[in-house]
């Protein structure tokens, strides 16, 4: 059975549509890359899926055992987030918080997941260093860490490089893609075409046009051939 199951899924805000009838399913080993124009409403389908926002129509559905609260997410930063005032430990601890029911403190499994996912992301050194000390690559490996805690299972990445500079850019999907070989199934929003055609094994076009399947596929579809098309464009400019 699939993890994540949408169907006939309407998106949007107030009553104001921007996604109608999409259709998809994310299968354990998938490497989903979410792309479309700006304002298509791919953050609106990740803060849906989470069960942060309804849908307007349709239904979101998880399987195979897996429940909402177990999805790591990690979400695009605010200004505000960058310069939060805790330790790298805390804010990757607070990625257990699902897993505590109503106990009010983290116990000795929680420590345990929170110090193995910094190991994981090469943040050791940095447990006690302050998070708003920190370069962008770093906070991104914090958020990535914590959004672990929540899950071995299913992990949503809304734009995880942006801001970051080639290299550091560079070294983040590297990691994830890490992650993906090792049993993490990744739905990623990403504006960087280049690298979800050459991550993914699926691609999702949200906009005018729709499109679901492998990623391949994708680049003889009327969707990516005029996407691509676009991109080409904007880059030329």
């Amino acid at each position: 059975m699939a993890l994540l199951t949408c169907e006939h899924l309407s998106l949007g805000y107030e009553g104001h549509e921007i996604v109608h009838d999409l259709n998809f399913k994310v299968n354990a080993g998938d490497y989903l890359c979410i792309v479309g124009e700006n304002g298509s409403g791919k953050s609106t389908l990740m803060r849906t899926i989470l069960g942060l926002q309804p849908p307007l129509g349709g239904s979101v559905m998880t399987g195979d055992g897996l429940s909402r609260n177990e999805i790591g997410y990690l979400p695009q930063q605010t200004v505000v987030q960058r310069d939060f005032p805790a330790s790298v430990q805390e804010i990757v601890l607070s990625g257990c918080q699902n897993r505590m029911g109503f106990r009010p403190f983290y116990g000795r499994e929680e420590k345990r997941i929170a110090k193995e996912n910094m190991e994981k992301l090469g943040l050791t050194q940095l447990a006690h260093r302050c998070y708003r000390e920190l370069s962008g690559g770093q906070q991104q490996r914090v958020l990535l860490a914590r959004a672990l805690c929540a899950t071995q299972t299913l992990l949503l990445l809304d734009e995880p490089v942006a801001g970051l500079d080639p290299k550091v850019t560079a070294e983040m999907y590297d990691i994830i893609a890490t992650l993906h070989r090792h049993g993490v199934t990744v739905i990623m929003i990403s504006h960087d075409v280049d690298a979800a055609l050459r991550y993914a094994t699926h691609i999702l076009h949200v906009g005018k046009q729709l499109y679901f399947g492998k990623r391949d596929d994708y680049l003889q579809s009327e969707a990516g051939k005029l996407f691509l098309l676009q991109q080409e464009g904007g880059a030329s400019e």
